[in-house]
């Protein structure tokens, strides 16, 4: 795959959340061809680039690109909610070198200064919880809870626990969770991503369905705020609060709907 072609002067950046937004497995196709054909009809009239702003790793957008059937790569990938990554002229993904390196730093820092506390937050989740903690490579840990209900009741505890543990939070999807710096999110690295290309908050389109979205459903990073019908209740109002478009279709159709509703009005 190859991305769209290359914009010298870029007006617009748009950002999609991956499961659940962009891509729905129960669809044929997954992701809706039209989407593609706006993608490219947007590169021509608004000078737009276009990435996926995912909490799975690289490697696993890369699979689910491949496995959605995507014509074309996008113009940048943000993985892990944090890490960002553009592809070469040969569809390789290569690290924007120092973000990644600064947030795999941090990371690695805050993890081993709030080691005893995420200790003890592990023995509560294990002895007061159906839910799973695990660890897996690059990632210092994480929960995955047995319902949405259990969840919610983990994270009401984990943000008292929090208050005792400056820059450490948690990116959640559902439910699953996730660690992380405070500093680095799917909002911070958006935010990057627009300073490195040039284009301003007020020229960036965001949209998404799930709670780790929420930090780039912010119209200070954001002018254009959106979700699919099949967001969830948060979401929905965070959306609603701050003047964001709510799409009556479902993933992929929504998100379609979203950009024809933003971009008619920048006509």
């Amino acid at each position: 795959m190859k991305t769209l072609p290359p914009v010298e002067k870029p007006a617009y950046l748009l950002a999609f959340d991956f499961d659940g937004t962009l891509v729905n497995p129960d669809d044929r196709p997954p992701t809706p061809v039209e989407f593609f054909q706006l993608m490219q009809q947007l590169r021509e009239s608004h000078q737009s680039l276009w990435g996926i702003n995912t909490g799975r790793s690289l490697m696993q957008t890369m699979q689910g690109l491949s496995e959605s059937a995507f014509p074309f790569l996008p113009d940048f990938i943000i993985a892990r909610e944090r890490e960002i990554y553009t592809p070469n002229n040969f569809g390789r993904w290569l690290p924007v070198s120092a973000w990644n390196k600064c947030c795999e730093k941090d990371h690695k820092k805050l993890f081993r200064k709030h080691r005893r506390a995420m200790k003890r937050m592990q023995q509560w989740v294990e002895q007061e919880t159906a839910a799973v903690w695990g660890q897996q490579e690059g990632e210092p840990a994480g929960i995955v809870a047995s319902t949405v209900e259990e969840m919610n009741l983990i994270v009401h505890w984990l943000e008292q626990q929090l208050l005792e543990t400056p820059l450490l939070g948690y990116q959640r999807n559902g439910i699953y969770l996730r660690f992380s710096h405070q500093h680095y999110h799917k909002g911070s690295a958006l935010a990057e991503v627009g300073r490195l290309s040039g284009v301003p908050a007020a020229k960036t389109f965001a949209i998404g369905d799930s709670h780790n979205d929420l930090d780039m459903l912010d119209v200070s990073l954001a002018a254009h705020i959106a979700c699919p019908a099949n967001a969830c209740l948060e979401v929905k109002q965070r959306v609603a609060d701050h003047g964001g478009y709510l799409a009556q279709g479902m993933a992929g159709q929504g998100v379609i709907e979203a950009l024809q509703a933003t971009f008619s009005k920048s006509q």
